[in-house]
Protein backbone atom coordinates (compact mmCIF):
# COMPACT_ATOMS: atom_id res chain seq x y z
CA UNK A 1 0.00 0.00 0.00
CA UNK A 2 1.52 3.25 -1.41
CA UNK A 3 1.01 6.08 1.78
CA UNK A 4 -1.16 8.83 1.21
CA UNK A 5 0.46 11.98 -0.17
CA UNK A 6 0.26 15.49 1.49
CA UNK A 7 -1.65 18.21 0.20
CA UNK A 8 1.30 20.03 -0.95
CA UNK A 9 2.22 17.03 -2.61
CA UNK A 10 -0.62 16.52 -4.62
CA UNK A 11 -0.72 20.24 -5.71
CA UNK A 12 2.77 20.14 -6.56
CA UNK A 13 1.79 16.81 -8.65
CA UNK A 14 -0.78 18.49 -10.31
CA UNK A 15 1.42 21.55 -11.66
CA UNK A 16 4.18 19.28 -12.51
CA UNK A 17 1.62 17.71 -14.58
CA UNK A 18 -0.13 20.50 -16.20
CA UNK A 19 3.57 22.01 -17.00
CA UNK A 20 4.57 18.67 -19.03
CA UNK A 21 1.20 18.42 -20.85
CA UNK A 22 1.56 22.21 -21.98
CA UNK A 23 5.04 21.84 -23.13
CA UNK A 24 4.66 19.20 -24.58
CA UNK A 25 1.71 20.85 -26.92
CA UNK A 26 3.35 24.36 -27.09
CA UNK A 27 5.83 22.18 -28.54
CA UNK A 28 4.01 20.02 -30.41
CA UNK A 29 1.29 22.81 -31.99
CA UNK A 30 2.69 26.05 -30.88
CA UNK A 31 1.25 28.64 -28.65
CA UNK A 32 -1.73 29.85 -30.55
CA UNK A 33 -2.85 26.34 -31.71
CA UNK A 34 -3.08 24.78 -27.81
CA UNK A 35 -6.09 25.33 -25.85
CA UNK A 36 -6.24 24.87 -22.50
CA UNK A 37 -9.14 22.49 -22.06
CA UNK A 38 -6.38 20.35 -24.06
CA UNK A 39 -3.90 21.13 -21.74
CA UNK A 40 -5.92 19.95 -19.07
CA UNK A 41 -7.12 16.95 -20.88
CA UNK A 42 -3.35 15.92 -21.56
CA UNK A 43 -2.25 16.78 -17.93
CA UNK A 44 -5.77 14.55 -16.84
CA UNK A 45 -6.71 17.42 -14.17
CA UNK A 46 -9.90 19.58 -14.27
CA UNK A 47 -9.97 23.29 -15.64
CA UNK A 48 -10.33 24.16 -11.79
CA UNK A 49 -6.60 22.68 -11.20
CA UNK A 50 -5.30 24.89 -14.05
CA UNK A 51 -6.65 27.79 -12.79
CA UNK A 52 -6.13 27.34 -9.19
CA UNK A 53 -2.15 27.03 -10.27
CA UNK A 54 -2.11 29.45 -13.07
CA UNK A 55 -4.19 32.66 -13.94
CA UNK A 56 -4.09 32.12 -17.31
CA UNK A 57 -2.56 30.59 -20.45
CA UNK A 58 -0.33 33.06 -20.75
CA UNK A 59 1.06 32.36 -17.17
CA UNK A 60 0.72 28.77 -17.96
CA UNK A 61 3.47 29.13 -20.98
CA UNK A 62 5.39 31.62 -18.94
CA UNK A 63 5.70 29.08 -16.47
CA UNK A 64 6.98 26.72 -18.83
CA UNK A 65 9.43 28.96 -20.11
CA UNK A 66 10.65 29.97 -16.85
CA UNK A 67 10.88 26.40 -16.03
CA UNK A 68 13.35 25.50 -19.35
CA UNK A 69 15.18 28.82 -19.10
CA UNK A 70 16.09 27.35 -15.44
CA UNK A 71 17.36 24.17 -16.66
CA UNK A 72 19.38 25.71 -19.50
CA UNK A 73 21.42 27.71 -16.46
CA UNK A 74 21.82 24.50 -14.61
CA UNK A 75 23.47 23.02 -17.61
CA UNK A 76 25.78 25.95 -17.92
CA UNK A 77 26.40 26.59 -14.34
CA UNK A 78 27.33 22.45 -14.04
CA UNK A 79 29.68 22.87 -16.84
CA UNK A 80 30.90 25.95 -15.86
CA UNK A 81 32.08 24.93 -11.57
CA UNK A 82 33.37 24.00 -10.15
CA UNK A 83 37.19 24.36 -10.63
CA UNK A 84 37.62 25.59 -13.97
CA UNK A 85 39.69 29.07 -14.61
CA UNK A 86 37.26 31.77 -15.31
CA UNK A 87 38.14 31.83 -18.78
CA UNK A 88 38.35 27.97 -18.95
CA UNK A 89 34.44 28.38 -17.57
CA UNK A 90 32.74 31.10 -20.01
CA UNK A 91 34.11 28.85 -22.81
CA UNK A 92 32.30 25.69 -21.24
CA UNK A 93 29.68 27.81 -20.11
CA UNK A 94 28.77 29.05 -23.45
CA UNK A 95 29.03 24.96 -25.37
CA UNK A 96 27.22 24.27 -22.31
CA UNK A 97 24.13 26.55 -23.20
CA UNK A 98 24.43 24.85 -26.89
CA UNK A 99 23.75 21.83 -25.72
CA UNK A 100 21.28 22.80 -23.68
CA UNK A 101 19.13 24.18 -26.53
CA UNK A 102 19.47 20.91 -28.44
CA UNK A 103 16.63 19.71 -26.23
CA UNK A 104 14.01 19.35 -28.57
CA UNK A 105 11.52 22.16 -28.31
CA UNK A 106 13.52 24.11 -26.43
CA UNK A 107 14.76 26.64 -28.82
CA UNK A 108 10.82 26.76 -30.25
CA UNK A 109 9.91 28.23 -27.04
CA UNK A 110 12.85 30.19 -25.93
CA UNK A 111 13.77 31.92 -28.68
CA UNK A 112 10.09 32.11 -31.38
CA UNK A 113 7.04 31.42 -29.26
CA UNK A 114 8.21 33.41 -26.05
CA UNK A 115 9.26 36.60 -27.84
CA UNK A 116 5.79 36.66 -29.93
CA UNK A 117 3.51 35.65 -26.74
CA UNK A 118 5.11 37.60 -24.43
CA UNK A 119 7.22 40.23 -25.88
CA UNK A 120 10.54 40.67 -25.80
CA UNK A 121 11.16 42.88 -22.72
CA UNK A 122 9.65 39.47 -20.96
CA UNK A 123 11.75 37.59 -22.23
CA UNK A 124 14.81 39.45 -21.63
CA UNK A 125 13.79 39.22 -17.99
CA UNK A 126 13.52 35.48 -17.69
CA UNK A 127 16.87 35.13 -20.03
CA UNK A 128 19.07 37.74 -17.47
CA UNK A 129 17.70 36.02 -14.90
CA UNK A 130 19.13 32.73 -16.06
CA UNK A 131 21.31 32.05 -19.01
CA UNK A 132 22.20 36.15 -19.38
CA UNK A 133 23.04 36.21 -15.65
CA UNK A 134 25.42 33.35 -16.06
CA UNK A 135 27.00 34.75 -18.81
CA UNK A 136 26.88 38.18 -17.10
CA UNK A 137 28.48 36.52 -13.66
CA UNK A 138 31.22 34.65 -16.05
CA UNK A 139 32.50 37.59 -17.93
CA UNK A 140 33.08 39.26 -14.52
CA UNK A 141 35.08 36.53 -13.29
CA UNK A 142 37.22 36.03 -16.12
CA UNK A 143 37.86 40.11 -17.18
CA UNK A 144 38.02 41.07 -13.48
CA UNK A 145 37.98 44.66 -12.45
CA UNK A 146 40.52 45.99 -14.75
CA UNK A 147 39.68 48.96 -17.22
CA UNK A 148 38.44 47.66 -20.76
CA UNK A 149 36.59 49.25 -23.71
CA UNK A 150 33.61 47.66 -23.17
CA UNK A 151 30.91 47.23 -20.69
CA UNK A 152 29.82 43.93 -19.51
CA UNK A 153 26.37 44.33 -19.68
CA UNK A 154 26.50 45.60 -23.25
CA UNK A 155 28.70 42.30 -24.00
CA UNK A 156 26.61 40.32 -22.09
CA UNK A 157 23.37 41.15 -24.82
CA UNK A 158 25.89 40.81 -27.71
CA UNK A 159 26.68 37.41 -26.88
CA UNK A 160 23.60 36.54 -25.49
CA UNK A 161 22.21 37.37 -29.03
CA UNK A 162 25.05 35.53 -30.51
CA UNK A 163 24.33 32.16 -28.76
CA UNK A 164 20.72 32.57 -29.67
CA UNK A 165 21.08 32.79 -33.31
CA UNK A 166 23.43 29.95 -33.31
CA UNK A 167 20.82 28.00 -31.51
CA UNK A 168 18.11 28.99 -34.06
CA UNK A 169 21.04 28.09 -36.83
CA UNK A 170 21.30 24.82 -35.50
CA UNK A 171 17.62 24.12 -35.04
CA UNK A 172 17.51 25.04 -38.31
CA UNK A 173 19.66 21.98 -39.56
CA UNK A 174 23.52 24.41 -39.81
CA UNK A 175 25.80 22.76 -38.80
CA UNK A 176 26.36 22.30 -34.63
CA UNK A 177 30.08 21.80 -35.04
CA UNK A 178 30.87 25.33 -37.38
CA UNK A 179 29.15 26.77 -35.03
CA UNK A 180 30.45 25.75 -31.83
CA UNK A 181 33.66 26.64 -33.26
CA UNK A 182 32.26 29.87 -33.81
CA UNK A 183 31.25 30.45 -30.62
CA UNK A 184 34.16 29.35 -28.85
CA UNK A 185 36.25 32.20 -31.27
CA UNK A 186 34.44 34.44 -30.12
CA UNK A 187 34.83 34.02 -26.80
CA UNK A 188 38.03 34.14 -26.90
CA UNK A 189 38.42 36.97 -28.60
CA UNK A 190 36.39 38.33 -25.68
CA UNK A 191 37.87 36.85 -22.79
CA UNK A 192 41.58 37.11 -23.93
CA UNK A 193 44.25 34.44 -21.64
CA UNK A 194 44.83 36.19 -18.38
Amino acid sequence: MQPRRTNPERAEATRAALLEAARALFVEKGYAKTSTPEIVEAAKVTRGALYHHFADKPDLFRAVLEREAQAVADEIEAAASPGPAPRAAVIAGSLAYLDAMSVPGRTRLLLVDGPAVLGPSEIASIDEAHAARSLREGLEAALGPKPRAFSIPAMTALLSAAFDRAALAIEAGSDPAAFRSAMISLVERVVPPA
